[in-house]
C-alpha cells in the first residue's frame, strides 16, 4: 500500500508542475500588455511603467515562473485589478457556488446513471439499446446548447423553474453563511423557503453541467455490470435460491461500483473545474465569471491561479478516491502498483 500510494502522489507532483508551466506560458503568449489594460489607453509611458514594474513584468521569465509557484503555495495569490480585491478573496467568495453547482450535477448524475446503467444491463435487449444509444447522445450534447434548450422550455415557456437569476430569487435574503452551499446552509438554519427557492435554481444548470458526466458514467457502468454479471459468483448466488434480480442489483451491482467510483472521483474534478460556459449562461456568481473577466483583461493573478488551483482540485480529488478505492479493492491497487 505505501507504494502504490507513493507512485499515485509522484503522479500528483508531476500533473502539477506541467499545469504551472503551462498556465503560466499561456498567458504570455495572449497578444496585448495587461499593464496597459489596468492603467488605460489614456495613460502615460511612466505610469505604465510603473504598473509593469509592481506587476513584475519586467523581471526575467524564469523569475515571474519561480514568483508566481512560490506565491501560489504560500498562499500569496496576488491582486486582481479587474475585480479590485485580492485573488484569495475574490475566488473565496466565489467557489462555494462553483461547488455546490458541481455537487448537485455529479449527484444527479450518478444517480441517473445507477438507474439506467442497471436496467440496461439486466434487460438486454431493446431497453439495453435506448439506453446505450440516449448515452451516446449525451456525450455528443454540448451543456451550454442543453443549458440554452432548457432555459428556453422551462423557464420562458412553461414558466416552472427560474431562469439566469442566480443562486436565490433576489426578494430572498441568503441563509447565514456556514458551508457557503446555500441549501445546506439553508436546512441547517431552518430556512425552508431559502432551500426550496436555491434548489429550483439549481436544477436547471446542474441538468446542464450533468449531460456528459452522466451518459459517460451510464457507459462505464454499464460495461462493468455486464462483465460483473459473467462472473463465477453469479452462478454461487442464483443457486442458493436468489432471484435474478436480487442477484444483480445486490451482488452485481455492488462488483461494478468499485471501478466506476474510481472515474467517479475524474468527473466529479471536472465538473468543479469546468462549469464556466454553464455559469455564464444561468448568470451563476461562481469562479467562471471571473475567469471569464480575467482571460478578457489579461488578469495573470485570477487565471493562473485558477488554472493551477483547479489542477489541484483534480489531483487532489482523484488521489483521494484511488486510496480509498485502494484500500477497498486490493485488485486495483496491485493492478496499478504493477503498471
Amino acid at each position: 500500500m505505501p507504494t502504490y500510494i507513493l507512485r499515485q502522489v509522484l503522479g500528483v507532483l508531476q500533473t502539477l508542475l506541467l499545469s504551472s508551466i503551462i498556465s503560466f506560458a499561456v498567458l504570455r503568449l495572449l497578444p496585448g500588455d495587461p499593464a496597459r489594460l489596468i492603467v488605460g489607453p489614456l495613460a502615460g509611458q511612466a505610469a505604465l511603467d510603473a504598473v509593469r514594474e509592481q506587476l513584475g513584468l519586467n523581471d526575467p521569465v524564469i523569475v515571474q515562473y519561480f514568483d508566481y509557484v512560490g506565491g501560489f503555495l504560500t498562499g500569496n495569490w496576488g491582486y486582481s485589478y479587474s475585480n479590485g480585491a485580492d485573488v484569495t478573496a475574490v475566488l473565496a467568495a466565489r467557489l462555494p457556488a462553483t461547488i455546490e453547482l458541481a455537487l448537485y450535477a455529479f449527484l444527479f448524475a450518478l444517480v441517473v446513471a445507477i438507474v439506467v446503467a442497471t436496467i440496461a444491463s439486466y434487460r438486454r435487449g431493446i431497453v439495453g439499446a435506448l439506453a446505450k444509444f440516449f448515452s451516446l447522445i449525451g456525450l455528443g450534447t454540448p451543456p451550454f446548447w442543453l443549458a440554452l434548450v432548457l432555459l428556453l422550455v422551462f423557464s420562458v415557456n412553461l414558466k416552472v423553474l427560474p431562469g439566469p437569476s442566480g443562486r436565490l430569487t433576489s426578494f430572498l435574503q441568503p441563509p447565514p453563511t456556514i458551508t457557503g452551499l446555500y441549501t445546506v446552509d439553508a436546512l441547517l438554519s431552518g430556512n425552508v423557503v431559502a432551500f426550496s427557492d436555491a434548489l429550483a435554481h439549481l436544477v436547471l444548470p446542474a441538468i446542464a453541467l450533468a449531460v456528459i458526466p452522466c451518459a459517460f458514467l451510464t457507459r462505464l457502468l454499464t460495461a462493468n455490470l455486464e462483465d460483473a454479471a459473467r462472473g463465477a459468483f453469479v452462478t454461487v448466488v442464483r443457486s442458493k435460491g436468489v432471484s435474478r434480480w436480487s442477484t444483480h442489483t445486490r451482488h452485481v451491482l455492488h462488483n461494478a461500483l468499485l471501478p466506476t467510483v474510481s472515474s467517479s472521483g475524474v468527473v466529479l474534478a471536472a465538473l468543479i473545474t469546468g462549469s464556466v460556459l454553464v455559469e455564464e449562461i444561468f448568470d451563476w456568481p461562481g469562479v467562471g465569471q471571473v475567469l471569464v473577466q480575467g482571460i478578457q483583461r489579461q488578469d495573470f493573478a485570477v487565471v493562473q491561479t485558477f488554472i493551477l488551483l483547479s489542477a489541484v482540485i483534480y489531483v487532489l480529488v482523484n488521489l483521494l478516491v484511488d486510496v480509498v478505492v485502494g484500500f477497498v479493492d486490493p485488485r486495483l491497487r496491485l493492478q496499478r502498483a504493477g503498471s
